[in-house]
């Protein structure tokens, strides 16, 4: 046989025309026969190669990638991965791709082909044509790319001359591949729940689509791990039926729970309580939960509200009342920058008058509250300036703000800015524990208290209006923030019995005693159900190991010591002497940890979970409550807190809707921890 092939007379050769020659690359060579040779021929550059049917078919594939007459011949061949009858985009694509130019080919051939001296390796010559579609659909539900981007014509040239190999799919084939990836990371997601040593606390949050009529909830989970790290996870993402009245909306959403199996695992519900999420809701799932006894403390401490948005409506409440002075420096604003004129007459007399600040004065953003308190805090930095400008430019006729406006809006900015710095404490993270939240919500409170009782009528007004709505977030949130914050090596007992005596002054010694009491009961119920845990596993033993049949005696395995196990928990503490102290005991009674910056509260309790085992899993628990479900500094200001779904995915299917967030939130959670 003639080895080589380049070197044969092909003049008297036989075109072998074969029903068997199933592969894709035959589209682009002849297959010739010369006696018993047989030699497959490129129709671009005419080079000849090996077509024995023992030679296979790779080292044809590598040579459509290095020959570059088929890489520029391909931009008018692209049109056919497009799906049939399409023909007026098949015209353009093939407009677009002859645009391409020979260095471009060059370059790209360079970056796909590997090798040295007459060695060469293609790297997309084993191409996993599965791995590379899910590959793209990961990308698209991480970015939150539109799916029909894959039908588009400049994205489809552009993966033909990247890798002509790849078959190029339609919206409907990735939309599919988006569903199984959903698939199998729920199902990742849902046995690290199952095994999960603590409970999980869900937050919910209202979403909107593009056009603000349609409401979605977003529930998930918060939960510390078996590594002492705190994680949230997207478990539901659904449309709200507008028909759904209250106890509807907590059946759905207690058979999201269910689904999961997760009803008995929860400790507390999150949410602001905006329609259509009312406080009913939480109520009528509280009670569901309660029924079944699968909540602490008779769900006392299950309903828990988020500390940014009763901020967010404190703020947005006071730059209300003094609405029309900041109109008036809006368009003092305005007028200043108007012309470069009045632009250098306003930065000679800010020179004249002594102003300290030059910043630049900038028109804040309507629908985020800070960027108006920054616009005010530096215009009262140059106020003299604003006067002197009334004095030296009467005919601007401008509505400058008067004395008394001016003395106001002070205070109100003092207002503000304390409400910035604790907003963004609570959004540092996407992932807070819950010690974080009762020194700096003691600190507003005590700021109410004090500003209630300015001299201005005005100012004391306001000050009143935000302390109701401060107030009824303080009653729902006040007991579980203390006991998150008692859980604190760094505080305890000791920050409560601070801030009380401030708050309620001859009554605080009574409200402390609840707390004392309520973290005393929430400690016993964990350490009852740690008992009962432990039975439960002695009798799966005794299952497996003697009885097969489940049953000890005639007695049911789940009901035959639970009763002598509260015995025990309940005669262990009430006749064990006083060297026999609890965890809790213990706990408190052990000097206050010194404060640091880089203090790390899971990491401490992880490190101290033997020394008391009780008492870290009500730790574990505690701490995860979400105090806050605003997850970006952004939302933390936006004066509708409402997070919106893009376009390109709100108005697919509810179903696919579901699997592309849960998928992304997943996807790019699993990039942070690694």
């Amino acid at each position: 046989m003639i080895t080589n092939v380049n070197e044969m007379d092909l003049s008297d050769a036989v075109i072998v025309k074969s029903g068997k020659l199933k592969s894709a690359v035959w589209n682009d060579f002849d297959r010739v026969r010369k006696g018993e040779t047989y030699v497959a021929i490129c129709r671009h550059c005419k080079k000849r190669l090996s077509g024995s049917s023992a030679s296979g078919t790779s080292h044809l594939r590598n040579h459509l990638i290095r020959c570059r007459r088929k890489t520029t011949s391909s931009n008018g061949v692209v049109s056919q991965c497009f799906v049939r009858g399409k023909k007026k985009k098949e015209e353009r694509l093939e407009e677009v791709a002859n645009v391409v130019d020979d260095d471009d080919h060059e370059q790209r051939k360079d970056e796909l082909v590997t090798g040295h001296d007459a060695s060469v390796t293609v790297v997309s010559a084993g191409l996993d044509q599965r791995r590379s579609r899910f590959d793209l659909a990961r990308m698209m539900i991480l970015h939150g790319y539109p799916l029909t981007m894959v039908e588009d014509v400049g994205f489809r040239v552009f993966i033909r001359n990247l890798q002509p190999l790849f078959e190029l799919v339609s919206f409907e084939r990735v939309e599919s591949d988006c569903m199984e990836i959903y698939a199998k990371e729920k199902h990742k997601i849902f046995e690290d729940l199952d095994k999960l040593p603590g409970k999980i606390s869900i937050s919910v949050d209202v979403w909107s689509g593009s056009d603000d009529s349609d409401q979605f909830l977003c529930l998930a989970a918060h939960y510390i791990d078996e590594t002492w790290e705190l994680r949230k996870r997207v478990l539901n993402f659904f449309m709200v039926d507008p028909s759904h009245n209250d106890e509807m909306l907590a059946e759905v959403i207690i058979t999201c729970l269910m689904e999961w199996d997760i009803d008995r695992k929860l400790f507390s519900m999150a949410s602001s309580h905006s329609p259509p999420f009312g406080e009913n809701v939480a109520n009528k799932i509280r009670d569901r939960l309660s029924q079944n006894k699968f909540l602490y403390c008779n769900g006392q401490l299950f309903d828990v509200s988020c500390g940014v948005y009763v901020i967010n409506q404190m703020a947005q409440d006071s730059l209300q009342t003094c609405c029309e002075t900041i109109d008036k420096i809006r368009n003092c604003i305005r007028y200043v920058k108007s012309s470069e004129s009045i632009q250098e007459s306003f930065n000679q007399w800010r020179a004249e008058a002594g102003a300290e600040s030059e910043k630049d004065l900038c028109i804040d953003d309507s629908t985020r509250w800070d960027t108006t308190c920054s616009m005010l805090e530096i215009v009262l930095e140059q106020k003299n300036v604003f006067l002197l400008m009334k004095e030296r430019d009467p005919d601007s006729c401008l509505p400058c703000p008067s004395d008394l406006e001016w003395e106001r809006l002070e205070t109100i900015v003092g207002f503000l800015k304390v409400f910035v710095e604790v907003a963004n404490a609570f959004t540092k993270s996407s992932c807070l524990t819950a010690n974080i939240y009762f020194p700096e919500i003691c600190d507003i409170h005590l700021r109410l208290i004090e500003w209630s009782k300015n001299t201005d009528d005005f100012i004391s007004s306001v000050a009143v209006n935000m302390r109701k709505l401060f107030d009824e977030f303080w009653d729902k949130n006040n007991l579980v923030l203390a006991i998150a914050t008692i859980l604190d090596p760094r505080f305890k007992m000791k920050l409560v019995e601070y801030y009380y005596p401030l708050f309620y002054d001859s009554s605080a010694s009574e409200l402390i005693e609840d707390i004392s009491e309520c973290i005393k009961a929430l400690y016993n119920e964990h350490s009852v159900r740690s008992l009962l845990a432990s039975s439960d596993q002695a009798l799966d033993w005794q299952e497996n190991h003697h009885q097969p049949n489940g049953v000890v005696h005639g007695i049911e395995p789940d009901n035959r010591l639970i009763e002598f196990d509260r015995y025990i928990h309940d005669t262990t503490t009430t006749t064990q002497g006083q060297d026999s102290r609890s965890d809790l005991d213990k706990y408190l009674e052990e000097p206050l940890f010194p404060r640091n910056t880089d203090f790390d509260i899971l990491n401490w309790w992880k490190v101290h979970t033997p020394r008391y085992p009780i008492l870290s899993t009500m730790a574990r628990n505690v701490l995860a409550v979400p105090m806050s479900n605003v997850s970006s500094e952004e939302d933390a200001f936006k004066s509708c807190p409402r997070r919106q779904i893009s376009e390109t995915w709100w108005s697919l299917r509810p179903s696919t809707v579901q699997a592309l967030m849960c998928a992304q939130d997943w996807i790019r959670s699993e990039l942070e921890s690694s």
